[in-house]
């Protein structure tokens, strides 16, 4: 079984795949990658293909694209694309096919586990057609707001600008044709693992 976890911006996807992980489906144990993970290995492989792509825009707007050992700093490569359509399909076409390579190289390594793939926007590659369930944790967006603000320490605009990026994440999940289950997240610890358990032990 290869599952996606998903959901927007301090839903608490992180933590539902924390509590799957716990499950054995089938006799199989899961096993979990985090595609923000590997989101830093594949920028990190990428890197020269990046800095050909916006290292002169980068010198423009006077933003440090690069670290003094050569790494991208990946929050000032953010900065320098957001809210750009262009500059981030340009960005997306670069890593996002390294990113599939990875996701799919992890899969094979664990074929006989089941999988967690944690990931926020895993519609817009391939290999979401692996998955063969998608689980989306959602949460009132004034929940989400606080715990995002507690925990990530970023401006509230910042925040509601992450979340209006996000915004049409369940529709456009739903459209990718996987089954979908959608678990609210704004109850007790243990009302959320028990929402993880009936899920399994019904499908």
């Amino acid at each position: 079984m290869v599952i996606c976890v998903t959901g927007p911006m301090a839903a608490g996807k992180n933590f539902v795949s924390s509590l799957i992980e716990k499950q054995v489906v089938n006799g199989k144990p899961f096993v979990s990658i985090d595609a923000d993970v590997v989101g830093h290995r594949a920028v990190e492989n990428s890197t020269a293909r990046i800095i050909e792509n916006f290292g002169e825009l980068a010198r423009q707007k006077g933003i440090q694209l690069v670290d003094e050992k050569g790494n991208i700093i990946r929050r000032n490569l953010g900065a320098l694309i957001f809210g750009n359509d262009e500059l981030v399909a340009r960005q997306e076409a670069i890593v996002y096919p390294e990113i599939t390579s990875l996701i799919n190289s992890f899969i094979e390594e664990n074929k006989y586990k089941n999988v967690i793939v944690n990931a926020t926007v895993l519609y817009k590659v391939p290999v979401i057609k692996r998955m063969d369930a998608i689980i989306y944790v959602d949460c009132p967006w004034f929940v989400r707001l606080i715990r995002a603000k507690k925990r990530d320490e970023m401006k509230f605009s910042l925040i509601l600008a992450r979340f209006k990026s996000q915004k049409g994440l369940y529709s456009a999940y739903r459209a990718t044709g996987v089954k979908i289950f959608r678990i609210f997240n704004f109850c007790t610890k243990k009302c959320l693992q028990r929402k993880i358990i009936n899920l399994f032990t019904n499908c």
